[in-house]
């Protein structure tokens, strides 16, 4: 039996590899929105589509990679969905223009949106139930393990851009430094379109194929023959009670019964975003040079972005059947609020005055002769700082040197800067990250839970998409302090939310849960 298990371990880690994809292709992005800016002279919305465009096909690819994946197979979709990696990556590396930039991320997101529907569903379908929990968290696990790999490959890809080796200088890291790290994900997305090859079909989809055959001896490899057997005629049994049942409709969460639980899911799937989450992951190198610590430091710490993300991920699986959801919810959100504060209280604290000295280290191609009727001059935020700087040098410049400038004038506390993102991620990694899905699975009545998932998922990746679309105008616009204190004030009264409305499912049946919280019209 154990040898049957390790082969289910070794199916589950090569589908799950579409988790590791998604979450290194959207976070890739982090290191290079530093250097896309200036060289296709992005404005501050442009800018942001860049990043949010993925968002956008990845949640059309959730609305039709689950019918398109009942007629041609999970395994079939998920080879197309590593394709469509591949080809993202590459094209991305190779964009000569903003548009073809676009579109090859959007190409990708379609990639992203199917494997973060199919790769799960697929491990659930193939998994015994006594392994379907610890499966299934094996493509959770590896969306944060993608995630942090993509800040470690963008820092060693500018490290390698400093090197003096005869590879380093050959592969052009310098000059090509951001193609570099969008190209990366090739190697990742070619492995798992391979790798898909030594995975069978789903035999629960092959059973609604009606290729009973196939489905037992797909089985047979991880059960008994008897097993397997009694397995297929329970999941035919169940394929027969849905036919017989009919489906929910969009019109039927509009009824009064579900405005509780409908009203809960709405308020966490944007919660769950609005507090900022995308903002740091997908900008966290940006938001550490608004600190003044310099490009190669924060990427450093965009490293620990990632590796706290994964570690409190780890403790939130861990204990979100011991603790609780309501306790997590409130526990992660407060400090949620609390950090987000923290954030915006660092930045109101920094002064920006440039000296002589710091004037002269500045890269020969910035005009010191311009910047010097500013030498002593205290700016109180980052928005006069900027508003002087781009009078005095231009917006392109500017925008081109603004960590170096900002690191030549700044004077605060940067670990306070990067206690308070730290205790923001692993506040956000322990609760509503991933306790949103789990509630999502708890809330709704077995008979209209498919359409609500997707209704409120949906919810949740359109606020995503505004947040990663609008943050770098809203840094540009707002500054620094204001930018934080409104994701500050989102939790602060998510709080309220979560420990006046929602209820604790820990333990309850779905029936349970359902008898409480529905009330027949």
């Amino acid at each position: 039996m154990k040898s049957k298990n390790y082969i289910v371990m070794m199916i589950a880690i090569i589908v799950a590899l579409g988790g590791l994809l998604m979450g290194f292709d959207a976070s890739v992005i982090s290191g290079v929105v530093k250097f896309i800016e200036p060289e296709f002279g992005l404005s501050k919305l442009e800018l942001g589509w860049s990043v949010a465009s993925l968002t956008l096909t990845a949640t059309l690819a959730m609305m039709v990679a689950g019918p398109i994946s009942d007629a041609v197979g999970r395994r079939t979709v998920l080879r197309y969905a590593a394709i469509l990696y591949a080809v993202s990556a590459l094209a991305s590396a190779l964009a000569p223009t903003f548009l073809t930039l676009v579109i090859a991320r959007m190409i990708g997101g379609f990639g992203v949106g199917a494997s973060l529907i199919l790769a799960p569903m697929y491990i659930a379908e193939m998994s015994p139930p006594a392994l379907r929990g610890r499966m299934v968290s094996f493509n959770q696990l590896n969306i944060v393990i993608g995630i942090s790999l993509a800040f470690f490959t963008n820092y060693m890809i500018l490290q390698f851009a400093k090197s003096d080796a005869s590879w380093a200088i050959a592969l052009k890291f310098d000059q090509y430094n951001w193609r570099w790290m969008l190209g990366l994900e090739t190697i990742p997305a070619v492995l798992y379109f391979f790798g898909l090859f030594f995975v069978p079909n789903s035999p629960r989809w092959l059973i609604l194929k009606g290729r009973f055959d196939e489905a037992t001896k797909v089985m047979t490899k991880f059960s008994s023959k008897e097993e397997a057997e009694l397995e297929i005629k329970r999941i035919k049994e169940s394929i027969d009670n849905q036919k017989d049942k009919e489906e929910g409709k969009i019109k039927d969460l509009l009824k009064p019964s579900l405005r509780l639980v409908l009203t809960i899911g709405i308020v966490v799937a944007v919660l769950q975003q609005i507090t900022g989450i995308n903002s740091v992951f997908f900008y966290a190198p940006m938001i550490f040079e608004q600190s003044g610590i310099g490009t190669d430091a924060s990427f450093i710490q965009a490293i620990l972005v990632g590796l706290t993300n994964l570690v409190f991920t780890i403790i939130a699986i861990a204990f979100i059947d011991k603790l609780g959801r309501k306790p997590l919810l409130a526990f992660g959100v407060a400090g949620i609020a609390l950090c987000m504060f923290l954030l915006a209280y660092g930045f109101s604290s920094a002064t920006y005055s440039l000296t002589a000295e710091t004037i002269s280290v500045l890269p020969e191609t910035v005009d010191q002769s311009s910047l010097e009727p500013l030498i002593g001059t205290v700016f109180n935020s980052d928005l006069d700082f900027q508003e002087a700087m781009i009078s005095a040098l231009g917006y392109e410049v500017f925008s081109q040197f603004k960590s170096d400038l900002v690191t030549a004038a700044i004077s605060m506390n940067p670990m306070l800067i990067l206690i308070a993102i730290l205790g923001f991620v692993a506040s956000f990694a322990i609760s509503i990250g991933p306790v949103m899905w789990v509630l999502f699975s708890e809330l709704f009545p077995n008979k209209i839970r498919g359409i609500a998932i997707s209704f409120v998922g949906l919810i949740n990746s359109a606020v995503s998409f505004i947040v990663q679309w609008i943050f770098p105008w809203e840094l540009d616009a707002l500054g620094n302090v204001l930018t934080f204190t409104i994701y500050g004030v989102f939790a602060a009264l998510g709080l309220i939310f979560i420990i006046k409305v929602i209820p604790e499912t820990k333990g309850k049946s779905l029936e349970e849960i359902e008898a409480q919280l529905v009330k027949e019209d």
